[in-house]
């Protein structure tokens, strides 16, 4: 395995001119923030064994986090926005009304009584929404990442909010979800429901892999 590490990072290092082509609206200063941290990932977790699946994970967290402009989840929605999107919660447009543009309420509503966290009043529902380049959510999740990392779970909430443990969570779902078997199948479908629960951002998500695969010749 080393071996192999060793002979194709050469050709298909994450590196920013890459990041660049990928996000042209990012500013490189944003960029060069993460360059680093997914190049050790990807080294770090088998991503170099082959490109397919270092193009697969630059591709997935590069549509994931929004060109890497953002690595918490976005909760600002509207009444109507509720009640499309989160409807099963929003079953009325007074209740909706009541929740619209508190993303702090709105997520203690939607993630209340479910992966590990406590009811609405808790307040666990937004402590542990989604964060990193690929959303982390869940108290029960942040409890595993944060073992794993030798962390405490409170320290984990903002480090996920920085760029190389936004990066590190990627590669720990990555990891924990044996998301290299999706991309040595060519199962690019499979891996993205894996990712996303659904195949949401689908053509977006293919051109940014097809890129990458390009970039690492």
């Amino acid at each position: 395995m080393k071996l192999q590490l060793e002979e194709f990072k050469g050709s298909m290092m994450i590196n920013i001119e890459m990041l660049q082509e990928m996000c042209k609206k990012t500013p490189i200063a944003v960029l060069q923030k993460y360059v680093v941290s997914l190049d050790e990932t990807a080294e770090y977790y088998d991503m170099y064994v082959n490109k397919k699946r270092a193009a697969a994970f630059v591709a997935q967290v590069a549509h994931e986090s929004g060109g890497f402009n953002f690595v918490k989840e976005k909760l600002n929605y509207s009444a109507k926005g509720l009640r499309t999107t989160f409807g099963k919660y929003f079953t009325t447009d007074e209740i909706a009304n009541q929740y619209a543009k508190k993303p702090a309420m709105i997520a203690n509503r939607v993630y209340a009584n479910r992966m590990g966290n406590g009811d609405e009043a808790s307040g666990d529902g937004y402590k542990f929404c989604g964060r990193g380049l690929i959303q982390l959510t869940g108290k029960q999740n942040y409890t595993k990442f944060a073992q794993d990392l030798a962390m405490t779970v409170d320290d984990t909430v903002a480090y996920l909010e920085t760029p190389e443990g936004a990066v590190s969570s990627a590669g720990w779902f990555w990891d924990n979800n044996n998301l290299n078997s999706f991309c040595d199948k060519d199962d690019f479908i499979g891996l993205t429901k894996r990712i996303n629960g659904g195949i949401i951002g689908l053509e977006d998500r293919l051109h940014h892999y097809q890129l990458a695969l390009k970039l690492m010749g």
